[in-house]
């Protein structure tokens, strides 16, 4: 009997990944646990490996196309076996992760109460959307459509993407009978001549614009800025670089900042915090992302999990495995999830400060912008410092401007007063 090779569970609610390429075509011999075919899941490939040996009998999944946990993607067999009739979905393996996930939500804030009761999923009320998936926010933009008018249908009254889609021909419907067609339900499209140039959409491309969507759509992005004098920082550096090079970490200023950040969401844990409709929710571990620029293909951002409870020396180690992971294409899906704040800096390419889109669905973003020698005056004297803009995005949700200040001010002093 032909063996089915299915989507894996590749981590902690991942539900869905994309095809990106396969290693192998219909009629080619393939070892067991040899690579067979590369999906996408959270911007991280992964490569999935064949569960036995034989020849590839049937390709069901194309690639491009989305495929569900448990889905069959193909059969592997004896040429000439038949697979008629084997094509259904089965209860998916899980896959073990290579670093473990942390537990900062605790259950009682992610249950679900009428999984225990044996009720229905309710419909969504008009008092709010809830939690709004990117793909459903980028269908409704693309028509126009308040997602307040839409009737969810999904879990806990969650909003489908089949929801906007029917409620978008409802009102079709309703506007052709009528003999009309509203501007707003309609996709815009550009007019294209014959010497532009069509550059495909990547998968990444793809994830990073529907989560950009969704987040200026999911809570008010507010934006703060304060410089920092670096020079006791880059003195700092300079004194033990040679140091940890002898471990095997180059200290980057990157560490620098990660430190700093730390210090400022223990000062002031409301930052490390996401918004829910029942309250506030203070993570207890300190899951910092780091922003990491894949060239043209865009961006990924791998978290350094319990931050707070690393050394400079543990940090530079963490910051330089994920940063060349992340552009060898080594990192795991679990690698990617469970950060609770971001950092991102901008400054790498000459940007001095900038608005950062805040990491869904967390409170803030911090954005570090390019070191520049300026004058500044200190104790009454003009001075040359080494100086950097911090550009701290917030949700306004959760925090105002004092706090956002309080917390940023923390982060600067910790820079300007290393030892």
């Amino acid at each position: 009997m032909a063996t089915k090779v299915l989507v894996p569970l590749l981590g902690e609610g991942i539900e869905e990944v994309t095809v990106i390429k396969w290693l192998k075509q219909e009629g080619d011999s393939v070892d067991e646990l040899e690579p067979l075919l590369e999906v996408n899941t959270d911007k991280v490939d992964t490569e999935i490996p064949a569960p036995a040996s034989g020849t590839v009998l049937k390709i069901l999944a194309e690639e491009g196309a989305p495929a569900k946990v448990g889905a069959v993607l193909a059969f592997i067999g004896k040429p000439g076996e038949s697979v008629e009739g084997s094509a259904t979905a089965t209860t998916p393996t899980k896959v073990e992760p290579s670093v473990e996930r942390q537990k900062s939500v605790p259950a009682s804030a992610t249950r679900d109460p009428s999984a225990s009761s044996g009720q229905a999923p309710r419909p969504s009320t008009k008092q709010g959307v809830g939690f709004i998936s990117p793909v459903v926010a980028k269908i409704a933009a693309e028509h126009g459509v308040n997602l307040q008018d839409v009737t969810g249908t999904g879990l806990n009254g969650r909003i489908t993407k089949n929801d906007v889609l029917s409620y978008v021909e409802g009102q079709r419907s309703k506007v052709q009978s009528r003999g009309a067609q509203p501007a707003t339900l309609q996709p815009s499209h550009m007019q294209t001549v014959d010497s532009d140039q069509l550059i495909k959409h990547t998968v990444i491309r793809k994830q990073i614009a529907e989560h950009m969507v969704m987040s200026k759509h999911t809570s008010p992005h507010v934006l703060t800025v304060m410089e920092a004098d670096m020079h006791r920082v880059l003195k700092h550096r300079s004194a033990n670089k040679e140091t940890f090079a002898r471990d095997g970490v180059n200290l980057t200023f990157t560490a620098y900042f990660m430190m700093a950040i730390v210090a400022g969401l223990k000062a002031y844990p409301n930052v490390n915090s996401s918004w829910t409709d029942e309250g506030i929710l203070v993570h207890r571990a300190v899951n910092i992302g780091m922003a990491t620029s894949l060239g043209e293909e865009g961006l990924i951002v791998p978290v350094i999990k319990d931050a707070d409870h690393l050394s400079l020396l543990a940090m530079a180690g963490a910051v330089n495995d994920l940063a060349n992971r992340a552009r060898s294409k080594k990192l795991q899906p679990d690698d990617v999830k469970g950060g609770t704040f971001t950092l991102t800096n901008h400054g790498t390419s000459g940007s001095l400060f900038a608005f950062p889109v805040i990491n869904q669905p967390q409170c803030g973003i911090l954005g570090i912008g390019a070191m520049q020698k300026r004058v500044v005056v200190i104790d009454d004297a003009i001075a040359i410092r080494p100086m950097v803009y911090l550009s701290f995005v917030f949700d306004h949700r959760i925090l105002d401007g004092a706090s956002a200040d309080w917390f940023l001010m923390k982060v600067k002093e910790t820079l300007e007063n290393w030892a």
